[in-house]
């Protein structure tokens, strides 16, 4: 049975884009804001553009950080992309300005250490040891463009989930937390839905685990 998944339409996101990804993984999309049906999808899927604030204001706006933890405290699988991703952390400093996250892994997203900002590129990822995202796409190059990200991993383990598999990339010698699988809950600080068909296959290996 073809995997049910909402893309959250909460004024923030390439959505678009990420559709027809999605579609070419296997998925069969609805874009909403519809609370009912993003809880009741077989899969979540928040993504992001922008700042920190201005996207958690607008995921309060539609009921998102309720919505995600209720997904997780059921084990209902959700994927966060990029500023989707940063959220998941307990908060982000951007100009100074402090805002409160989802609060799902602890932690704080911060500017990057380096020089040329925002990071824009084609980058490889050092995948994490028995990792389900990147299964046959390891040695792929991702498609990133941001300012912030997690420079530290704050969260030991996770109860039954076991521990988190984080992986890294690094921007001018600066280390970051390029995606995590962390139970029902996967991250990516990348756009897979513009990373080719490494992309592609890597929002397969999250709709086939649905």
């Amino acid at each position: 049975m073809t995997a049910r998944v909402v893309l959250l339409d909460y004024g923030s996101g390439n959505l678009r884009s990420a559709e027809r990804a999605l579609a070419r993984a296997g998925a069969s999309v609805t874009v909403t804001s519809d609370y009912s049906a993003a809880l009741g999808s077989d899969g979540l899927v928040v993504p992001g553009v922008g700042a920190f604030e201005s996207c958690m204001n607008g995921l309060r706006g539609v009921r998102g950080p309720e919505l995600i933890d209720r997904r997780l405290a059921g084990a209902r699988p959700v994927l966060g992309i990029c500023v989707g991703h940063q959220v998941l952390f307990d908060g982000g400093v951007e100009h100074g300005v402090e805002t409160t996250g989802c609060g799902a892994w602890p932690g704080v997203v911060e500017r990057l250490a380096a020089d040329v900002l925002p990071h824009i590129g084609w980058n490889t990822v050092e995948v994490a040891a028995g990792s389900h995202m990147f299964a046959g796409i390891e040695q792929e190059r991702f498609y990133f463009v941001h300012s912030y990200g997690a420079r530290r991993w704050e969260l030991v383990t996770n109860g039954r989930a076991g521990p988190a598999r984080v992986s890294w990339t690094t921007h001018e010698s600066d280390d970051f937390v390029a995606a995590v699988e962390n139970g029902p809950l996967w991250g990516t600080q990348f756009h897979p839905e513009k990373s080719g068909d490494a992309g592609t296959e890597l929002l397969a290996n999250w709709v086939q685990q649905l």
